[in-house]
């Protein structure tokens, strides 16, 4: 069976979606929910008091240790996304570390790295350091071959097709894969987009027996346009898909 993650929240700004969670209570209950539907592991971008997002010690280990408690044994990651820091890395560096003051219990389980931004591979080794596995953000066939180059090993690699027009996501996905391929990259691959072609990738996904993922992150309706009630629903409907042996 594909393994299907949950992406529950993003960087998507409160009153998006009614169902979007953004405190760490809602954030576990929202995992518990999406765990109950089929999901595997769930990504989770964690927030500050005022609902921004956030990679302070004190934000991520409340979020992660929510989550833990609700859903013992479920497998928690987050984004560290530069765009969180205002796009200082120094800044964002010095929170990751920051994550050494966490307990086993706060610190996820995995973090993704986006090999498009810059200052990927010392955030690499930090995360490495703490015990939190990488998951590799490739989301072109550049970013296929930085992660080549730079030779770090991940727990995944997720090919993620950012936006754009759903009708063009499967040759850009198959690009990137191919691209993997060629260059040897280690790891199993994780295949998903976000907005438009967030279903065509999920379907895609589960015909080449990889990884997807689903959530309000990636998607706010369902494949036919839809409205869902929240995460769960969307973990629902990628269950059922045909493709992924609904």
């Amino acid at each position: 069976m594909v393994m299907i993650k949950a992406c529950l929240n993003g960087n998507r700004r409160p009153g998006e979606h009614p169902a979007l969670p953004l405190t760490p209570l809602q954030l576990a209950e929202a995992a518990r929910e999406v765990h109950e539907a089929g999901a595997a592991a769930v990504h989770i971008h964690p927030r500050d008091e005022a609902g921004r997002e956030s990679l302070s010690a004190v934000h991520i280990g409340a979020a992660v240790g929510a989550v833990r408690r609700a859903v013992p044994g479920l497998p928690v990651g987050v984004s560290t996304g530069l765009w969180i820091t205002g796009g200082d890395v120094r800044t964002r560096t010095e929170a990751v570390r920051g994550w050494d003051s966490l307990s086993t219990d706060e610190r996820p389980d995995f973090a993704s790295v986006n090999l498009s931004e810059p200052g990927f591979p010392h955030l690499w080794k930090d995360l490495q350091r703490l015990g939190v596995e990488v998951e590799a953000g490739v989301w072109s066939v550049a970013d296929a071959e930085a992660l080549a180059g730079a030779g770090l090993e991940c727990v995944r690699v997720l090919v993620e097709i950012i936006g754009g027009d759903a009708r063009t996501a499967v040759p850009r996905a198959h690009a990137v894969l191919h691209r993997l391929d060629d260059l040897a990259v280690p790891g199993p691959r994780l295949l998903h987009g976000e907005h438009a072609p967030a279903w065509v990738l999920v379907d895609e996904a589960g015909r080449l027996g990889l990884s997807t993922r689903i959530g309000l992150e990636d998607v706010l309706q369902g494949p036919d346009g839809e409205p869902v009630d929240g995460n769960a629903h969307l973990v629902r409907l990628a269950r059922a898909r045909p493709a992924l042996g609904g």
